[in-house]
């Protein structure tokens, strides 16, 4: 695969080794589903952290309008396409130790098959990088899940810059990163906003982007939020009370305040776009769709009429499924997932330097421990756990320690800016430390408690 997690590896092993590199994509282009995405999709997270390590995606731009307006920048998809077209060909081919293969079908054991001229290939390789396991989709790439009489007009969302006044309502199916998406293009481009109805199966608590900028340009607010974080874990007496101080403290925030949310999917979103999905009040929470017929959506807890001068927005694909861990080291073979929550791109350069800078597969297992992408409001607690240990052990290694501050894509452990009097990545009071610290420790021990509680 050469999707953002293939590149993010072979863009740090090229950096770290003398390795020679394979790659074999189905796509025409680098970039992975970034190839089949709507045209007006945007990153969630600033552009900042996201790519490969040796090349910056953006400029580090602050937005200065739009619903962004304040933070820094959201690569567009031409513009991640574009950006890993241009890593591709300007970086990887011209080193003459990778070799692409795009087109082309993986059959296994190094067999490859072109799917245009159908010629055969086999690599003798000493490993085999599998960077499409966690199976990322997008609407476009498959059919919606829920049946539909014929006649009836849903789309994905690929086809929302091409409309022309045709339709009366629009009707968006999911709740998602990708659902909002598609309500804001539409209240972007002038939708009445009582002209649209949104089916929610689950709320979803939301990440407020504003807490989730680069250290280097807002390290003391990014710290506190996350310091803050630890302290709403290490104080609450169990899972409701860790939702109500993390909202409390800003950490999460929640689409209706009457609604309380049972999703959480790394979503972010600013205050001003959550401003803008508030219009939208036809908010349909009666499940999800079973079956769109020529006048009625059919859903597990009811029936709501549609009509055929209505537009259906498929919005419920699931790009962040929640995929079973399985070993990122197993002889030959490396699976590339998560090791820190919903962050493919810094987990697969993370995975390739480890793999540059170890050699016993149990310690490499033991840096790499998958952590599954959340879906419940549960996996809050069980991610933000998950992280937690593997920081933990992370820290044991000081090698580790200075890959991290120097990663591009690691937006939590980049160097803070400088302070007043004293160097940059040094804390002016060494005590705040010692504090944090003993509060991540705390919040372990908490969210295993709750968490057995749970179970």
């Amino acid at each position: 695969g050469s999707g953002a997690m293939g590149m993010a590896f072979t863009d740090t092993l090229l950096t770290e080794t003398d390795a020679t590199i394979v790659m074999v994509d189905r796509h025409h282009q680098p970039g992975g589903h970034w190839n089949d995405a709507y045209p007006h999709v945007r990153l969630h997270q600033p552009s900042s952290f996201y790519g490969v390590n040796s090349r910056a995606l953006g400029n580090d731009t602050i937005d200065a309008t739009g619903w962004n307006q304040g933070l820094v920048e959201l690569a567009t998809n031409s513009e991640v396409v574009a950006y890993f077209d241009q890593v591709m060909q300007q970086d990887f081919l011209p080193s003459g130790r990778v070799k692409y293969f795009p087109n082309c079908h993986h059959t296994g054991a190094g067999s490859f098959q072109s799917l245009i001229s159908k010629a055969d290939f086999q690599v003798k390789a000493g490993r085999i990088v599998d960077a499409t396991y966690m199976n990322v989709t997008v609407p476009s790439m498959n059919p919606p899940t829920y049946d539909l009489d014929p006649g009836v007009r849903c789309e994905p969302p690929n086809a929302l810059p091409r409309l022309s006044g045709e339709f009366d309502e629009f009707v968006v199916v999911g709740a998602g990163k990708t659902g909002m998406d598609a309500c804001l293009f539409l209240l972007k481009n002038g939708v009445d906003p009582d002209r649209i109805r949104w089916i929610m199966p689950r709320d979803a608590w939301l990440l407020d982007r504003a807490n989730i900028q680069p250290l280097s340009l807002n390290g003391a607010k990014t710290s506190s939020i996350f310091a803050q974080q630890a302290i709403d874990l290490a104080e609450a007496e169990d899972i409701e009370d860790l939702f109500n101080r993390c909202e409390k403290s800003g950490s999460l925030i929640r689409l209706d305040p009457n609604v309380r949310p049972t999703m959480y999917r790394c979503a972010t979103v600013t205050q001003l776009e959550l401003a803008e999905l508030r219009r939208i009040r036809a908010v349909v929470r009666l499940g999800r769709v079973k079956r769109i017929r020529a006048d009625a959506i059919d859903l597990d807890q009811g029936t709501i009429p549609t009509n055929p001068t209505t537009l259906h927005v498929d919005c419920t694909a699931d790009g962040l499924a929640r995929r079973p861990v399985r070993p990122v080291f197993s002889g030959t073979h490396i699976t590339l997932q998560s090791v820190r929550t919903c962050q493919q791109v810094f987990s697969a350069a993370f995975i390739a330097h480890v793999e540059s800078a170890y050699r016993e597969e149990a310690i490499k297992n033991e840096l790499c421990t998958p952590i599954p992408h959340p879906d419940t409001e549960v996996d809050f607690l069980r991610t933000n756990l998950a992280n937690a240990l593997n920081a933990t052990r992370w820290a044991q290694e000081s090698g580790l320690t200075q890959w991290l501050k120097a990663a591009r894509l690691d937006a939590f452990s980049q160097t803070e800016p400088a302070t007043e009097g004293g160097d940059v990545g040094t804390s002016p009071d060494p005590r705040a430390s010692a504090i944090e610290l003993q509060a991540a420790q705390a919040a372990v021990q908490n969210a295993q408690r709750i968490l057995a509680s749970i179970q």
